[in-house]
């Protein structure tokens, strides 16, 4: 027997339904679906210090569960020292398997983590179904080992659905776990 994830099965079984019944989709086909999670760290001190980007990818790969790779600079900025072609940055692109366990860790088990927490803002998204989240700290995840980082930096998170509107987006992710801010 195959794996599925949780929230993979959960999406097969009960989101399907739920969002053709609120949206009135004549085909399943038409339900949106998170196509990918796309994660990533901007590392704009590593122009000094290279090591910085060495630490970042080795955090980002321990929290998604995949290789993070290095981001570089597209061009030259000599107020910052900075040459095309240099690491500023690392990212991680989650699909499929990877994506849904990350997605649940990120609900269960990092998230309730943050200090004073009282939802995610809706306002992160994009106009075209994608959702954009800032985390202030990576210590939230339970995957690192707060006594061996040496910098505590935050990420971006982008949730990107192949939903038509934002509306839908919105639905499609509060049915995954993600919880948005009551108005």
């Amino acid at each position: 027997m195959e794996y599925t994830p949780r929230l993979k099965g959960e999406y097969k079984s009960r989101i399907v339904s739920t969002l053709t019944e609120e949206y009135s989709y004549k085909n399943i086909m038409q339900v949106p679906k998170l196509q990918k999670i796309v994660i990533s760290k901007g590392v704009g001190a590593a122009v000094a210090d290279k090591k910085l980007i060495d630490h970042a990818l080795e955090e980002l790969t321990k929290i998604t569960g995949q290789k993070a790779i290095a981001t570089m600079s597209k061009k030259d900025v000599a107020t910052f020292k900075l040459r095309k072609g240099m690491p500023i940055g690392v990212k991680v692109t989650l699909r499929g398997v990877k994506m849904y366990e990350f997605l649940d860790r990120l609900v269960t088990a990092s998230l309730p983590r943050v200090r004073d927490f009282g939802g995610i803002k809706a306002t992160g998204f994009d106009g075209r179904g994608n959702y954009n989240l800032g985390i202030t700290e990576q210590i939230i995840f339970p995957e690192i080992d707060i006594d061996k980082v040496n910098k505590i930096g935050g990420m971006d998170i982008t949730f990107v659905t192949s939903a038509p509107t934002d509306k839908e987006a919105k639905s499609l992710l509060t049915e995954l776990g993600l919880p948005f801010k009551k108005n």
